[in-house]
């Protein structure tokens, strides 16, 4: 189990960082001023909405610049926290991870089923947002699995031995 643990860390990671990366300087366009970003961050940003025909960058429906709200001042700070906990080990990553997991899972249903009931998106741009629905899958059942056995011990209704008062 330890090893199957690792290798969902090792993926998380991966998103996390293309996350860390691509929140700020791509997705974030869709709520702040172009003005705030350099002209080859944009360019970049036309080009993928005109290669893949991302209509909801183009467009900007309100649910969609929400999203991105949401993934700026929420997912991508916990993105960045579960970079740390992965790289140190911490005990809570279970926790970061299963509250990113299910922000996550809930933002991209609402624009997969955009994407899918609209009949505007065309096949190459649902295959890139799949797999983030991926993630947050991935993420949130990386939330619920202890971190092992030999860390996690309880004693519900035990009291220590040192504690227990002798009968005389």
């Amino acid at each position: 189990m330890g090893a199957f643990v690792k290798l969902i860390d090792a993926i998380l990671f991966v998103f996390f960082a293309a996350i860390a990366l691509a929140v700020p300087l791509i997705d974030a366009q869709a709520c702040l001023p172009v003005n705030f970003y350099p002209p080859f961050l944009v360019d970049l940003k036309t080009w993928y909405t005109d290669e893949y025909g991302d209509y909801l960058f183009t467009e900007k429906p309100h649910f969609f610049v929400g999203i991105m709200w949401l993934q700026l001042l929420f997912q991508w700070p916990l993105a960045l926290v579960n970079i740390f906990a992965i790289l140190t080990s911490k005990s809570w990553l279970n926790t970061t991870c299963l509250i990113y997991g299910s922000s996550v899972l809930t933002s991209m249903a609402a624009v997969l089923a955009e994407l899918m009931g609209s009949g505007k998106a065309k096949d190459e741009l649902i295959t890139i947002y799949c797999p983030f629905m991926g993630l947050a899958v991935l993420a949130f059942l990386r939330g619920l699995v202890g971190q092992s056995s030999k860390t996690t011990s309880f004693n519900i209704g035990k009291r220590p031995a040192l504690a227990r008062k002798k009968k005389a």
